[in-house]
């Protein structure tokens, strides 16, 4: 595993000092290069939160990933450019979801050397986030997003995004992940057949000021004007889309065309 490997990847070539700077660069490097993806989850495919499995999909093969993944390779990145790194053991809309969502997903937060202030980093939420955000409770315009940070009453604090159409939010606690307890809900949401990871192919890219992704044959677009969409009509279409909207290469997505038609039925008739 080779850091200049993963700057390559990502197309980072800017100062590796580990500073807000370049955290906040080779952030937007990654969630611009990297798309977050369950494609392998479609195929049935295993996956672990293993960083070196994670290193030799998104570099060495040029995939994107989920966040066990993306933070897993990104978490490794930043400790290699010498950031504190901690892992921490997000749930993803506990308030609906509960005890089930403990662990549902992998976050990080990083601290500069000799400065004292913590840093939520996220490249593999889907891509909302465009800027680290310091851990205090406050809210920004990440275009086209609002996101921000509250601290709730149990102590947990809350990440949000919101493109106009209500919150998505996490919860975490500003301590170490339980690795086994990641490790187990990896393996569960790809193999559970109520998982949305298992129901549903997923395809999600950042760029400036828009956000694009892929659910299903639904492609959308937000920008600061507002999402558009438009649904896929064959096999042919999601092999290109996914090529040339989200740089994946795999014409054996075809194969998964059947499910993803029927899925799309099942929803929306």
């Amino acid at each position: 595993m080779q850091l200049q490997s993963y700057f390559d990847r990502i197309g980072f070539r800017g100062d590796a000092r580990p500073n807000l700077l370049s955290l906040r660069d080779v952030l937007q490097a990654h969630v611009r290069s990297v798309p977050f993806e369950n494609l392998d989850v479609q195929f049935g495919r295993p996956l672990t939160t293993d960083v070196d499995h994670c290193y030799e999909k998104i570099v060495d093969r040029g995939r994107g990933g989920w966040c066990y993944e993306q933070n897993g390779l990104f978490g490794w990145a930043l400790a290699q450019m010498g950031f504190e790194v901690m892992r921490v053991a997000a749930a993803v809309m506990r308030q609906d979801r509960g005890d089930d969502s403990v662990a549902n997903h992998l976050c990080l937060l990083a601290k500069c050397p000799g400065i004292p202030q913590t840093y939520l980093v996220d490249v593999g939420f889907g891509g909302s986030m465009f800027k680290p955000i310091e851990l205090v409770e406050a809210e920004y315009s990440q275009a086209p997003y609002r996101v921000g940070l509250r601290q709730l009453e149990d102590g947990h604090w809350c990440f949000w995004e919101d493109l106009g159409d209500g919150e998505f939010s996490y919860d975490f606690f500003a301590e170490a992940a339980n690795e086994d307890i990641l490790a187990a809900k990896c393996e569960v949401l790809q193999t559970d057949p109520e998982s949305g990871f298992v129901l549903n192919l997923v395809a999600q890219l950042r760029g400036p000021d828009q956000h694009t992704s892929l659910r299903g044959r639904v492609l959308s677009t937000a920008t600061t004007d507002g999402t558009t969409t438009r649904t896929l009509a064959s096999a042919n279409e999601l092999v290109a889309t996914l090529a040339d909207v989200f740089h994946l290469h795999m014409p054996q997505v075809a194969d998964l065309w059947p499910r993803v038609k029927a899925r799309h039925e099942e929803l929306f008739g």
